[in-house]
């Protein structure tokens, strides 16, 4: 008899098109591993129905029969079923206030819930995510409003040509627009205005890594955090090219003691130790490109504070803040929302702390989309499922009335169950604080 997985239709946002399961994985699901994959019908989803059907999948609404549901993103709390396990993006492990009510229903309902988030190997590495994309998305974004940025104020520049990402079909077309820019960029040049245009980028995981994916499709010089502010103040540097810089943990924070010295893990385990110093290179940039994660407990990059400081100064290089991570206050502070994908900036006014949508106005561009990936909903989708679809035969029999201890799932799946039987599992009961 096969096993049966359900593939929810995604209703969060009308820009939400990606899968957690591709048609042609759906396919071999069932041909290889006899898993049936009933998919929720959708009129938004990147993929098409008959594409699902051609491959064997079955396209319906009604999801009952499956003892566990994929999804990509969130999930209305009407939708929850007792005792059934899902599988998606919760947004509950830093006890994230507007998830709540949907973690307390699954705890009511006695269900289980996996995180997409904390599927990790035995050293922690996120192993499913769309990270990369994210990055990709977001650069090619904050080009999009550099560009617009530069064209308000007058300066000529090659990024004008840009549209936003998902007004490309997928990814190659994202990369020949860049790769055309950059053909501009390097026969034209940038004006004196806004020569040396340097890029600041504040982390090296996936995101970042996808960001440097479209950024390095440009005539790009890398220089040391060190060396930006020598950079930017000198008249040795090239009006062909883009500067970049990228941060780690040791330039953005620094021993509060001055006996001291930076150590990454004593950092990661003790943040109050440390306080924060990239603003001192905030100066000198004209682009952060935040690809950082944050936590309450580490120092922020860029303060509401520093900001009104810098703006009353006079004439400050930073255009655009391209806030990928978009924690909400979060590292940078001025981050005061998420944004639309079609609407996907605003300016923040340093000294009145106002933000206006659009890309006018005195104070930096602040690119803040949350769904960044959803603007390449195909070449996203694809990817993600190519990793989680190893892991979903195991997931499909698993048998969920089985204590926690007991519970058959591959460990990189076992590290990411949230709650089991409607509480909360041992690594995650932390979160019980935020559910009172």
């Amino acid at each position: 008899m096969n096993a049966c997985i359900g593939v929810r239709r995604e209703d969060k946002s009308r820009w939400e098109r990606r899968v957690p399961v591709i048609p042609a994985h759906a396919g071999m699901l069932k041909e290889e591993d006899s898993v049936d994959v009933l998919v929720q019908p959708s009129s938004i989803r990147v993929f098409s129905e008959r594409e699902f059907v051609q491959a064997g999948a079955i396209v319906q609404e009604d999801l009952s029969a499956c003892p566990v549901v994929f999804g990509v993103k969130e999930m209305p709390l009407d939708f929850f079923q007792p005792g059934k396990a899902y599988v998606f993006f919760a947004h509950v492990v830093k006890g994230q206030p507007y998830n709540m009510p949907m973690l307390r229903r699954i705890l009511e309902l006695g269900c289980t819930l996996v995180d997409y988030e904390k599927v990790a190997d035995e050293k922690g590495r996120r192993l499913i995510f769309f990270g990369r994309h994210a990055g990709m998305a977001g650069m090619v974004e904050s080009l999009w409003a550099m560009g617009k940025r530069l064209e308000w104020e007058g300066i000529p520049n090659p990024f004008t040509q840009l549209c936003h990402t998902y007004q490309y079909d997928g990814l190659k077309e994202c990369r020949e627009a860049v790769t055309r820019a950059g053909e501009r960029l390097k026969a034209e040049g940038l004006p004196d205005s806004v020569a040396p245009l340097i890029v600041g980028i504040t982390g090296y995981g996936s995101v970042a890594g996808g960001v440097g994916d479209i950024l390095d499709l440009l005539p790009v010089v890398e220089v040391e955090p060190k060396d930006v502010a020598s950079l930017a103040q000198g008249s040795d540097y090239a009006r062909n090219v883009i500067y970049k810089a990228v941060f780690k943990e040791e330039h953005t924070v620094e021993p509060i003691s001055p006996h001291d010295q930076f150590e990454l893990q004593d950092y990661y385990d003790h943040p109050e130790k440390y306080r924060a110093k990239f603003e001192s290179y905030v100066p000198y940039l004209t682009m952060i490109v935040n690809c950082i994660y944050w936590d309450e407990k580490y120092p922020r990059l860029v303060t509401k504070e520093y900001l009104k400081q810098l703006y009353r100064a006079g004439q400050p290089r930073l255009r655009v803040i391209g806030d990928i991570s978009c924690d909400i206050d979060g590292a940078i502070e001025c981050t005061l929302r998420s944004t639309e994908i079609d609407e996907p900036v605003f300016v923040y006014h340093p000294v009145t702390g106002e933000a206006t949508d659009g890309y006018e106005g005195e104070g930096p561009v602040v690119m803040a989309v949350d769904i960044l990936p959803a603007e390449l909903p195909r070449d996203a989708s694809v990817d993600f499922s190519g990793v989680l679809t190893r892991f979903i035969p195991p997931i499909a029999r698993a048998d969920y009335t089985a204590p926690f201890e007991q519970l058959a799932l591959p460990p990189e799946i076992k590290r990411a169950v949230i709650a089991h039987q409607g509480k909360l599992t041992p690594d995650y009961r932390y979160i019980e604080q935020f559910l009172r």
